[in-house]
């Protein structure tokens, strides 16, 4: 067979593994490898292609082969140091890092790389100046600023964090869907403006109290186009005049601006003390209230309960609970009625839960609303963080955080116990470093010995 052929099957491989037909890539990988054992590029897209499979131990084997073939090739050591961060082989991935700056210095997607490894081993002020030094190289390189910004909003500098979230390429979903501008903190006296989703539902339920902030600067109408799973929730904020779901064909002409959601901190100018947080900023729907009442007509302590959050998000293997049963310290506290909000995979594991288990809420939940109309009912809910999370803040309710020692998000800061977001309501549970869940699981199940003494003192003053 020829070199053609080579190039062919290499194409070839490419293309079907960009589609997600792995097995199919992976054939053509092989016959390339009989027409040339020795091709670096076919090793190294071998390599990437186990690692999406999560076979690291071939993935790490080709990676090596690659590299032995290509020592020069940047590439093959930024995508090998991402498969070691993903197994959280910091050393390994550190000497990848170093290698390949070693190689060629001036490279600002390695520096930013080797940014976003020493954020997730805590040694902040170093990845700033990676971050900071793949910018000084190329100003225009949106992760780095991106990834930068991760860095700022959690230490609190959110007036150049939230500036560099603007580098964020998600956002540009609407760009060129709308024939009327981006709304970019110009007066809104008189204009209507559409929120535009992004992200996922958490950052939705965080960043819509900024419907009122825009009615405030003289919007005529506020519009939010939304999951479909929010619409009957977000259309009981009061400054809101309308929410479309995503799912229908939006009017390409019926405002004056449109904005993403998460770009309105931004635009509204918010420093950390400045945040929009007269809560609550949502509400439950009362007839949805009165029809819950049956499910809770004991006069125990009510307290919501959720474990998981989306599989689909990058972190939720660290941000989540993998089993219910690790939460039974919590769970065993007596004179507390536990009520399920858990939706998704995690449902089956109160059914097979053995003890007294939560209340099944999610038997009910069909979207935002509901879950909101069960939360009216409860006098404390327990999350990590999730979607849920941020719903209860919003609804005023207390809530406790179980937040990951791992790559914590940028929205819960650094080191606090509350969050400036949901003054007052929330309190928040931080893994310390070598803790597991069952550790936090023990610490709240004694804060809520705590709580519950609390609560039946009040009711007898």
């Amino acid at each position: 067979m020829t070199t053609d052929n080579l190039e062919k099957l290499f194409l070839e491989g490419n293309a079907l593994m960009n589609s997600g037909d792995f097995d199919a890539a992976e054939q053509c990988f092989l016959a390339a490898l009989k027409i040339d054992a020795q091709c670096g590029e076919v090793m190294a897209n071998l390599a990437y292609l186990h690692e999406q499979r999560s076979n690291f131990i071939e993935a790490e084997k080709f990676y090596r082969q690659a590299l032995r073939l290509l020592p020069q090739t940047i590439q093959i050591y930024l995508n090998y140091g991402v498969m070691l961060v993903k197994q959280k082989r910091f050393a390994d991935a550190e000497l990848i890092y170093q290698t390949a700056l070693q190689i060629a210095p001036e490279t600002p997607s390695t520096w930013s790389n080797y940014g976003v490894l020493l954020a997730c081993t805590h040694r902040e002020s170093e990845a700033e100046e990676c971050y900071r030094k793949a910018l000084s190289i190329d100003g225009t390189y949106r992760k780095a600023r991106f990834n930068l910004s991760y860095i700022l909003l959690r230490q609190g500098r959110y007036e150049e964090g939230f500036f560099c979230l603007e580098s964020r390429d998600w956002q540009d979903l609407f760009t060129s869907y709308f024939d009327f501008p981006r709304w970019q903190g110009e007066s809104l006296q008189g204009k209507s403006i559409v929120i535009c989703f992004e992200g996922g539902y958490g950052d939705m339920i965080q960043f819509c109290r900024y419907a009122s902030e825009l009615k405030a600067r003289g919007a005529s109408k506020v519009s939010i186009i939304c999951h479909p799973a929010l619409t009957e929730l977000l259309i009981r904020i009061n400054d809101v005049d309308e929410v479309y779901s995503y799912e229908l064909n939006v009017d390409k002409s019926g405002w004056d601006f449109w904005t993403p959601i998460i770009s309105l901190p931004y635009f509204c100018g918010t420093h950390l003390n400045t945040i929009p947080a007269s809560l609550p900023y949502l509400s439950a729907d009362p007839d949805k209230v009165a029809a819950l009442n049956t499910l809770f007509s004991n006069d125990k302590f009510k307290v919501g309960i959720v474990w998981q959050g989306n599989t689909l998000f990058e972190n939720n293997e660290d941000r989540s609970v993998a089993q219910l049963e690790t939460l039974r310290p919590i769970l065993e506290v007596a004179g507390i009625q536990f009520v399920s909000l858990q939706k998704g995979a995690g449902e089956v594991q109160v059914r097979e839960y053995t003890g007294t288990a939560p209340l099944a809420g999610g038997a009910v939940i069909q979207n935002f609303s509901d879950t909101a109309a069960l939360i009216a009912h409860l006098d404390l809910v327990i999350s990590v963080d999730t979607s849920v999370a941020h719903l209860a803040g919003a609804l005023a309710k207390p809530c406790w955080v179980l937040l990951p020692q791992y790559r914590t998000d940028w929205r819960w800061l650094k080191y606090r116990l509350d969050s400036p977001w949901y003054p007052e309501v929330m309190r928040l549970f931080r893994q310390m470093p070598d803790e597991d869940w069952s550790a936090v699981a023990h610490r709240v199940a004694l804060a809520l010995e705590i709580w519950k003494a609390e609560q039946l003192l009040n009711l007898h003053k």
